[in-house]
């Protein structure tokens, strides 16, 4: 079979902070005679300079990153190529992050704990223009769009916007308003103003309250 004859892969580009992880994720796709990886990245601004230069078929993105969130690469990559799919792989609760991710606008969802079986349908789902959901969300959502009751209760955290939700989960890993300011590229009386917000949303009387309520979350997630 001739070069021009041979099935061109898809190209996969891995967004994840961890080299391990990226590794482990590189070394199955290449197993397939249909899949490659064309780029990894450990922090949004690497991974936007490479989608540029070489663009991918789709990007894989953990949601935890290098001195940024996830959610924003995500919009930042809908905003600048809104035909290039996504799918997010992250180690936090489906429940609360798997609809923001699809409304910032991945079309899959797919948990680090579920990966190793599933990564590669979802790849291929997300490829063919499709969503991937784990069937315990994809039936969460349902109930709401068509409105059944004994719907499943979702994360208390689901009142927060995603602003909010990445200064709460940074307050968690222990940094301080400056920090989060700084990371964020915010104003500290804007980190002020979100951490205000929070509290009243969450129903927290003081900044020691919020402190507690985020490390605990933080460690329920898994770091």
């Amino acid at each position: 079979m001739s070069s021009s004859d041979t099935p061109r892969k898809a190209k996969v580009f891995l967004v994840d902070d961890h080299p391990l992880i990226r590794d482990h994720l590189a070394a199955l796709i290449r197993r397939e005679p249909d899949l490659t990886v064309c780029g990894e990245a450990e922090d949004a601004p690497s991974a936007l300079a490479q989608i540029v230069a070489e663009p991918p078929d789709l990007v894989v993105l953990d949601l935890s990153l290098r001195a940024s969130h996830g959610l924003d690469l995500l919009k930042q990559i809908r905003a600048r190529h809104p035909k290039l799919p996504v799918l997010v792989l992250s180690m936090h609760d489906e429940l609360l992050y798997a609809e923001r991710a699809l409304h910032a606008g991945a079309l899959g969802y797919i948990t680090k704990q579920a990966a190793t079986a599933n990564i590669l349908t979802a790849l291929r789902r997300v490829l063919r223009g499709e969503v991937y959901l784990s069937e315990r969300m994809a039936a969460r959502i349902m109930r709401r769009v068509i409105g059944t009751s004994g719907q499943e209760l979702g994360s208390p955290l689901d009142i927060l916007t995603d602003r909010e939700l990445e200064v709460f989960q940074m307050i968690g890993r222990g940094l301080g308003t400056r920090r989060i300011a700084e990371e964020l590229r915010l104003g500290i009386k804007t980190v002020e103003s979100y951490k205000g917000r929070i509290k009243e949303k969450l129903g927290l009387t003081d900044a020691t309250q919020l402190l507690q309520h985020a490390i605990h979350w933080v460690q329920s997630q898994g770091g």
